[in-house]
């Protein structure tokens, strides 16, 4: 091939991936961008969008020039099956950038866990292998009755704590607001020492606690089946192409307003 039509075809490429971001938004018209959301999981979203999801979505469908829309339902097991494969609505947010089911975007933030304590006890944990660990009550967010699925449970095991450990719904008390607030609330009035939380819910909720809460990610390197680091992307259905390219390229001019975004409800930004 000559090299005139090797920049030829590169012209030609490039002009089909213009055309891909294009359609999902101008050629979109007025359809709405439309959000599978949970109505009462702040910081990330709630009914009132108030959360951190919920203004960042509404940067996107501003950027798309897409009136925005929501599909609420309790993020639960099943969640992606009966939103967004149900065509129920088209985008997800903070979403785990290698999680299956889904077409994942560039990610637009990363967070770790974090280590939760009342400053006042000095205590500023950074690593499971802390020696005062053994000493302290710890509380940690469980998915399950058996402890052994959060990564920080897998840790205290491992340096045999199991019996130091108090376990903390994930989803909480969804009969009211702030349903996971509970874990952070027990580290400030002295149920527990020390908790060990998703990073976005340690930072957001430390910030609403009335004795000064330190929020310290946790150091340690991540192991196989054990990671305390995620990138976080939103999620398309898999032939959602277009729409996809679309939110990578305002994943990056906008990355700025976004990390404002984050850095104004706290989350611990890697």
């Amino acid at each position: 091939m000559s090299s005139d039509s090797s920049r030829l075809l590169a012209i030609v490429c490039a002009a089909a991936v213009q055309a891909c971001v294009a359609a999902a938004t101008v050629g979109a018209g007025a359809a709405p961008l439309r959000v599978c959301s949970d109505p009462n999981n702040m910081p990330f979203s709630n009914a009132k969008r108030q959360g951190f999801e919920n203004k960042i979505a509404e940067l996107v469908a501003q950027d798309l020039g897409r009136p925005l829309a929501y599909f609420w339902s309790p993020q639960r097991r099943g969640f992606v099956r009966n939103t967004l494969a149900a065509e129920r609505c088209d985008v997800m947010m903070g979403v785990a950038a290698g999680y299956q089911g889904l077409q994942a975007t560039r990610p637009y933030y990363r967070s770790s866990y974090a280590f939760v304590s009342r400053r006042d006890r000095h205590l500023r944990v950074r690593s499971f292998d802390d020696e005062r660990l053994q000493r302290l009550t710890i509380g940690i967010q469980i998915t399950g009755d058996d402890y052994n699925n959060p990564p920080a449970a897998q840790a205290l095991a491992a340096r045999h704590l199991g019996a130091n450990v108090r376990g903390y719904t994930v989803y909480g008390d969804y009969s009211k607001p702030d349903p996971q607030r509970d874990i952070v609330h027990a580290v400030a009035d002295g149920r527990i020492d020390l908790a060990v939380v998703w990073g976005p819910l340690a930072g957001y909720y430390a910030r609403r606690e009335a004795p000064p809460i330190d929020v310290v990610p946790v150091a340690d390197e991540a192991r196989p089946g054990m990671a305390f680091a995620f990138d976080i992307a939103m999620g398309v259905r898999r032939e959602d192409r277009m729409l996809r390219e679309a939110l990578d390229a305002i994943i990056v001019r906008r990355h700025a307003e976004i990390r404002r975004i984050l850095t104004s409800y706290g989350v611990p930004l890697l």
